[in-house]
């Protein structure tokens, strides 16, 4: 059998293989910067959403976020018992949850302010190239939308 037939297969020629690798990295890499915030990284990103619309249901920030329901329900728990959100039924539909950012929760964006900075040193790629690897990627990520 030839191995030609196998290549393919071969991890060297996965392309989900590094993606997957360099995010985990990347997340790790955060670590030590979101403890000082006492964040988790999805804790932060999802922050990252609410900094930015302040008000969000729970359905449009899984979407932003591509994480389910069954993931974000105990995260939003977390950072409500922090002070950072509170979760409230929407009055015209009772089905829908919304989740809004509380001062505490706004305030904690000045800290998280340092965070981008301090990864800057965790990545050597030049900006024209970090910038061109982000389009790619949100590329990929259109198609995974509904």
């Amino acid at each position: 059998m030839s191995q030609d037939k196998y290549e393919s297969i071969r991890l060297k020629n996965q392309m989900c293989f590094p993606l997957y690798a360099c995010s985990k990295e990347i997340v790790r890499r955060h670590k030590p910067y979101l403890d000082k915030l006492e964040l988790t990284y999805t804790q932060y990103i999802t922050m990252m959403v609410l900094w930015e619309k302040k008000e969000v249901t729970v359905k449009e920030l899984g979407k932003d976020l591509f994480l389910d329901s069954g993931t974000l329900t105990p995260l939003l728990k977390k950072l409500e018992s922090k002070g950072y959100v509170t979760r409230e039924r929407m009055e015209h539909d009772e089905r829908n949850l919304c989740v809004k950012i509380t001062k505490e929760g706004d305030e904690l964006q000045e800290k998280a302010l340092q965070v981008p900075e301090q990864m800057k040193g965790c990545i050597s790629l030049k900006i024209e190239e970090a910038e061109q690897l982000k389009n790619i990627l949100h590329k990929i990520l259109g198609e995974f939308q509904e």
